[in-house]
C-alpha cells in the first residue's frame, strides 16, 4: 500500500475515528492510530501533517458529508414541510450508520480546552448547516408557508435544536428509534407547536 495513495488515507481516517470516538482526542496517540491502520508515522504525516490535522480533517469531512446529505434531501421536497422531513430522515439514517462520527461531532461541539486541537473552530464549520436551514426557512416565510411573527433565525435555531436532539437520542437513550415516522412527528411539532388552539367563536 503506497503511503501517498487514497487507500492509505482511508485506513488512517478509519483508525483515527475508532480511537478518537472511544478515547477522545487528547488520550489518543499517533502510534495507536498508525498501529491500527497498519501504516508508518511518515505516512500519517504525509497526509495530515500531525494528529491535530488528522482530527480536523476527520471532523471537517464528516461535516461536509452532512451538508451534502442535507442539500440532497432538501432537493427532494417541494416545500419546507417536505424538505424538513426529508432532511431529518437523511440525517437519522446517516448518524445511525455512523455512531462513532456522531459521538465525535457532539464531543467536539462541547469540548473543554485540550480535548480538541487548539484553534479548531467546530462551530464555524457547523454554521454552514445552520445557514442552509435558515435559507430554506426564510424562503418558506416569503412564500407564506411559515409564520412571519418569528424571526427566520429564531425558527432556524428551533428546527436545528430539535434536529440535534433527535440525532443524539439513539446514542443517549437505549431503544430510541429515529426513523421516517419520527421525522414526520418532529416536523408536525415544529409546524403546529404544542399549545392548545382555541376555536374562534362563531
Amino acid at each position: 500500500m503506497a503511503k501517498d495513495g487514497p487507500e492509505t488515507r482511508k485506513h488512517i481516517l478509519r483508525a483515527a475515528l475508532k480511537h478518537f470516538a472511544n478515547a477522545g482526542y487528547a488520550a489518543t496517540s499517533v502510534q495507536q492510530i498508525v498501529g491500527d491502520a497498519g501504516v508508518s508515522k511518515p505516512a500519517l504525516y504525509y497526509h495530515f501533517h500531525d494528529k491535530a490535522g488528522l482530527f480536523e480533517a476527520l471532523v471537517s469531512e464528516a461535516l461536509d458529508e452532512r451538508l451534502r446529505l442535507i442539500r440532497e434531501a432538501a432537493a427532494r421536497g417541494q416545500n419546507f414541510r417536505e424538505q424538513a422531513r426529508e432532511i431529518l430522515v437523511a440525517l437519522f439514517g446517516h448518524f445511525q450508520k455512523n455512531r462513532e462520527l456522531t459521538r465525535i461531532a457532539f464531543a467536539a461541539a462541547y469540548a473543554a480546552p485540550g480535548e480538541i486541537p487548539p484553534g479548531f473552530n467546530y462551530l464555524k464549520l457547523c454554521r454552514r448547516n445552520l445557514d442552509f436551514i435558515h435559507a430554506l426557512i426564510a424562503r418558506a416565510q416569503r412564500s407564506g408557508e411559515l409564520d412571519r411573527r418569528f424571526e427566520s433565525h429564531e425558527l432556524a435555531y428551533g428546527f436545528f435544536g430539535l434536529t440535534n436532539f433527535y440525532i443524539k437520542a439513539p446514542v443517549l437513550i437505549p431503544g430510541f428509534r429515529a426513523d421516517r415516522r419520527t421525522a414526520e412527528r418532529v416536523v408536525e411539532l415544529f409546524f403546529a407547536g404544542a399549545a392548545v388552539r382555541k376555536e374562534k367563536s362563531k
